[in-house]
């Protein structure tokens, strides 16, 4: 018999929304870009042809039009890991669980998710402004790690070597490296995005090396990082969503990529906080390849 998804398990608002996104079934989309910023949302719906829908609850804020004659949607995840695994979780519910029944539908659908944020660069060469693919992300949060089958879509490898070249704390949640969707890379990176080797941190200070007035338990780790190679790649960038999102989408059967423009560097202690015209070129190249 089909199981019976309980109440406690997935809550569903009295109008028939998930909890948190408060979005119906039948507003969702089967290409949706996602963004941290709640106010980004606006700049990037500013693209659509058609606006069908508006929905805003907490850091979640969505959007669902059309834009070139394709219906699309944005949304606000916020920041940080655990945002990811609430915004993949309901939105995998609102495609393949049958919200009357509580039951998982029997022909699975499969989402196309592109996430479009800021990154901080971990090698000189990356200058500000630049868009790097996670082609692989690498989770410092552990979200993964809490799921079954977490190692059927992860880079054992590059994990071993990461955790041997930096001498992993124990303290610390294990990482795990998933590859982005490969024909999302091919299509939406073209030939004039970076490829990149994305780390998502847990935390924006500590868990990215920065200190501010708390010293660090392992002041070394961003020189570690910097120096790895497994396989000839480096590690490029910081942020704190992509492998969360890559990690999930890929273990529930979604096409999942993050892509972030450069808007700091850590190697050359160089930032750029005038950065929103870059995102919004992004946004639009994004927007015509999805």
């Amino acid at each position: 018999m089909p199981r019976i998804i309980p109440e406690s398990e997935l809550i569903i608002n009295p109008d028939g929304s998930v909890f948190h996104l408060h979005l119906r079934p039948d507003q969702l989309t089967d290409r949706i870009i996602l963004v941290g910023d709640p106010s980004r949302v606006d700049m990037v719906a500013s693209f659509f042809d058609t606006k069908t829908f508006e929905v805003s609850s907490r850091e979640f804020h969505t959007i669902g039009g059309t834009y070139k004659g394709k219906p699309i949607m944005c949304l606000s995840h916020g920041i940080g890991p655990d945002n990811i695994d609430i915004v993949i979780t309901e939105l995998d519910a609102l495609a393949n669980v049958d919200f009357k029944t509580r039951e998982v539908r029997q022909e699975p659908r499969s989402l196309t998710m592109v996430r479009i944020g800021t990154s901080g660069a971990l090698q000189p060469q990356l200058t500000l402004g630049t868009p790097v693919i996670a082609e692989k992300a690498i989770g410092f949060d552990g979200v993964l790690n809490y799921y079954a089958g977490r190692n059927s879509v992860a880079d054992l490898d590059f994990e071993h070597a990461l955790c041997d070249h930096t001498g992993w704390n124990p303290l610390w949640a294990k990482p795990y490296v998933v590859d982005a969707d490969p024909e999302l890379v091919r299509r939406i990176g073209g030939d004039d995005m970076v490829r990149g080797n994305t780390i998502s941190a847990v935390g924006f200070y500590g868990p990215q090396g920065r200190e501010v007035r708390l010293p660090l338990a392992n002041p070394d780790l961003n020189s570690r990082i910097e120096q790895f190679e497994f396989n000839g790649r480096k590690i490029t960038n910081y942020e704190m969503e992509s492998a969360p999102l890559q990690g999930l989408g890929k273990l529930m059967g979604h096409r999942c990529m993050t892509v972030c423009s450069i808007i700091a560097n850590r190697f050359n202690t160089t930032a750029n906080p005038n950065y929103k015209s870059g995102i919004r070129d992004l946004v639009a190249t994004v927007l015509d390849r999805i």
